[in-house]
């Protein structure tokens, strides 16, 4: 694709979901949601293959249900309470319906099932901006609107959090295995959105530097399924050494970042009694848990098949940016000692 046009739908991303972020009207941030959708369907298509058409199309069909659900939600609370404010819904109806139509964008269960056939059908680049950029501007509506129905944001919580554990356990490809794990990471932020926005802030952030040094490390190991993840020595040894922290850091592992939220979590639903679902949400972490550590083991103790006689691995030259991978893979790792220190900042 040429430059100038990505760049183009890179700036047509980011307007969209600083339209969103920015605007307390239901119409404006409509129209940022749609801006956002529209950029990044080229994206998705560049590679004019099948599979790549078809979850572009699977994406698109099940945007604009969101967005048309929204839309009419939002009308309806309009025609039924005369405000277009998004921190002024109070009507149950219209608030449920845009809450459902938000956990569609963001594929979280049970309105999950586009999100791991989509991602399937993406490269890894694009995979990377559906599973962190476009899951900004919903969440930001999310943290706006009160919900004056709690029980729904924990069903879907904790429905997310199991079907994020429970459908990653038989799969081989590695952006399915990503999918489940945003849904299961999304389900988390939900259970404490409407009790501790701050918190479901600090869970997006570490989800969104963990998943971004996930992608960029099979983008680097050019690794689709788990049995290429086999070959990560001979290309990258250091990165490989420092993947299977990365991957427990995913699983919520103490003294990785990835355990800073959960406990946060898990404390704060405690104090709001509320412990059978912190229990049940623990347990579910134990499912993504392994499925984490199965990456683990395809990576470090499996050896490949070296029966062809050629370049080896290693001295393949690399053309990958190595900054930002430089970047998020120590921040997913070592940030829980300054663990009071954030919390100092976000003021929980």
């Amino acid at each position: 694709m040429n430059p100038y046009i990505t760049a183009l739908l890179l700036f047509g991303l980011f307007l969209g979901t600083s339209i969103t972020a920015s605007s307390s009207h239901w119409l404006l941030a409509w129209m940022g949601l749609e801006i956002n959708t529209l950029a990044i369907i080229p994206l998705m298509a560049q590679n004019h293959h099948p599979r790549a058409i078809e979850a572009t199309t699977k994406y698109f069909l099940t945007q604009a249900t969101a967005a048309a659900t929204l839309l009419f939600a939002s009308v309806t609370n309009a025609w039924l309470t005369g405000q277009w404010d998004i921190s002024l819904m109070t009507h149950p109806i219209p608030t449920t319906m845009i809450t459902l139509a938000l956990a569609l964008k963001l594929g979280l269960a049970p309105l999950h099932t586009w999100l791991p056939e989509v991602l399937q059908g993406l490269t890894l680049t694009t995979g990377l901006i559906l599973s962190t950029w476009q899951k900004l501007a919903p969440f930001v509506l999310l943290l706006q609107m009160p919900c004056p129905n709690q029980n729904l944001l924990i069903i879907l919580g904790l429905s997310s959090t199991l079907v994020g554990g429970w459908g990653g356990l038989n799969q081989t490809q590695l952006r399915k295995i990503l999918a489940y794990s945003s849904i299961a990471h999304l389900g988390w932020m939900l259970l404490i959105i409407q009790f501790a926005p701050p918190l479901t802030l600090l869970a997006l952030i570490t989800y969104l530097v963990m998943t971004t040094a996930t992608f960029l490390t099979l983008k680097n190991n050019k690794a689709t399924n788990i049995n290429a993840l086999a070959t990560s020595w001979a290309k990258a040894p250091l990165l490989t050494a420092a993947t299977p922290l990365l991957l427990l850091s995913l699983g919520g592992l103490p003294p990785m970042t990835g355990f800073l939220p959960k406990w946060l979590i898990l404390q704060e639903l405690t104090k709001q009694h509320l412990p059978t679902t912190a229990v049940l949400a623990a347990l579910t972490a134990l499912l993504s848990l392994y499925f984490y550590l199965r990456l683990c083991y395809a990576m470090t103790l499996t050896m490949p098949p070296n029966n062809l006689a050629g370049t080896s691995l290693w001295r393949l030259p690399t053309l990958n940016a190595p900054l930002l991978l430089a970047t998020t893979t120590p921040a997913a790792i070592l940030l829980l000692p300054l663990s009071p220190a954030i919390l100092a900042i976000m003021n929980l």
